[in-house]
């Protein structure tokens, strides 16, 4: 007698990450309680599962949700506002000043419910953040029905958030400590850079890390300026600082990472971190091409982020998967440098396995979440098609994404957001840019 479960999804092609490489073609996801309880071919599914709802993709490709490795989702509302200038002019002139008249709860909240609408249109189900008021965010990411990694965001200076360092880690733990039982929700320490935060706080923040088993997220080497102000006022570049203070290991995750020599490859890879790649945005502020040929080469896990839409300027994790496989080509002199099931890769697990998340997310296990997108690889502006992942990373674009799932539960139903009021979102946006444009 066949077993009754929530769903069956039917698909052409199924990719589940895990084993390394696999297309599954003409398989079914048998998903209950939301939750993914078998991957098998399509006869053999209906035979042994009889589903409550059941849904037919025959053009599709179907794969795990992405997992955005590092963001400042609330910076959506500052889209476009401070374009066409280089990292410190663009922070130094333009977004902390717009930060310290407008961010507030209220911001954060409605910043993020918009980035989190757009990220779930393009496939992305999860996304680590770094930004203040986390309660406000959390509120957001559970509105929209989608996961998210918070980051307990520390500075050394005043903020419409906190006062200071010790004042940031005292409201994100609190924060922490009440979403604890949220589970779509999780935490890291999220110190801001090594130019931002002084050693007697990193030494916290390590400390914390150890007792709460919590990744640590942070920038770090994203502009040689960075590394000269380093060695002025430390001695020291900016990773051995880091490295003498306890901030590297297995829980590091290293955003941008992209002015690196030899040895610092060969430390980020032998100490376990992780690095989130945000080729987009590095190319935009021209802060470098990060050598992710090299670290993968040593073993490195590297993930993939979009930063924020203040530098970006959209949350697409497809368009990131094909930067960084490009520039890797480019920057390498070698074709065969991050093919596109590595890109895959890094869109998904390495994701899950830097946040400690890859037991429930970042691919598609029986036991795991049901995190799921749906990408149809008919449109007669993509044809012909004849690996559907490298068309995943070289031809599609989110635009060709129809449905996504968070916990089995639909998010994007025939490319249209559910339960979105995209009236009320757009006042909200409307609203905050009129304030920033009278500021």
């Amino acid at each position: 007698m066949a077993r009754p479960v929530d769903q069956i999804v039917d698909a052409r092609w199924i990719v589940p990450v895990e084993p390394a490489g696999t297309v599954l073609d003409h398989h079914s996801l048998i998903v209950d309680a939301g939750k993914i309880v078998a991957l098998l071919p399509t006869p053999e599914a209906h035979r042994q599962y009889a589903a409550r709802r059941h849904l037919r993709l025959t053009e599709h490709l179907l794969l795990p949700g992405f997992i955005n490795l590092h963001t400042h989702a609330a910076m959506a509302l500052l889209r476009g506002y401070a374009d066409d200038v280089p990292l410190m002019r663009w922070l130094q002139e333009r977004i902390w000043p717009a930060e310290s008249r407008l961010v507030s709860a209220e911001f954060v909240h409605d910043g993020t419910l918009l980035a989190c609408w757009e990220m779930l249109r393009g496939g992305i189900t999860c996304f680590n953040d770094m930004y203040f008021f986390p309660r406000a965010a959390a509120a957001a990411a559970m509105a929209a029905g989608m996961r998210a990694a918070l980051g307990i965001t520390v500075f050394e200076f005043p903020s419409a958030y906190g006062s200071g360092a010790d004042d940031y880690l005292a409201k994100g733990l609190a924060a922490r400590d009440e979403l604890a039982g949220e589970p779509s929700l999780s935490f890291c320490l999220a110190p801001h850079a090594p130019y931002t935060v002084a050693d007697r706080t990193f030494e916290r923040i390590a400390e914390l890390a150890d007792q709460l088993d919590l990744p640590i997220h942070i920038h770090v080497h994203e502009t040689a300026d960075e590394i000269a102000g380093s060695l002025k006022q430390h001695g020291m570049r900016p990773l051995e600082r880091l490295r003498r203070l306890g901030l590297l290991g297995h829980r590091t995750i290293a955003v941008h990472a992209v002015h690196l020599d030899r040895n610092e490859i060969a430390l980020l890879a032998s100490s376990g971190c992780h690095i989130a790649h945000c080729p987009t945005s590095n190319m935009k502020l021209a802060s470098g091409s990060a050598p992710i040929g090299a670290l993968l080469a040593q073993g490195a896990g590297v993930g993939l982020g979009t930063d924020g839409a203040a530098s970006n300027n959209r949350l697409d994790m497809l368009r990131e998967m094909r930067h960084a496989a490009l520039l890797a080509k480019l920057a390498s002199g070698d074709a065969t440098c991050l093919p596109a099931h590595q890109a895959l890769r890094m869109a998904t697990i390495e994701g899950a396995r830097a946040l400690g998340l890859d037991q429930s997310i970042g691919s598609l296990l029986p036991g795991k979440a049901a995190d799921l997108l749906a990408l149809r690889l008919d449109d007669w502006e993509i044809q012909p098609c004849y690996d559907p992942v490298s068309h995943l990373v070289y031809a599609a674009g989110r635009e060709q994404i129809t449905h996504v799932w968070v916990a089995g539960q639909l998010r994007i139903k025939d490319k249209v957001p559910v339960d979105l009021d995209a009236q009320a979102l757009l006042n909200r946006c409307r609203m905050w840019q009129n304030a920033i444009c009278e500021n």
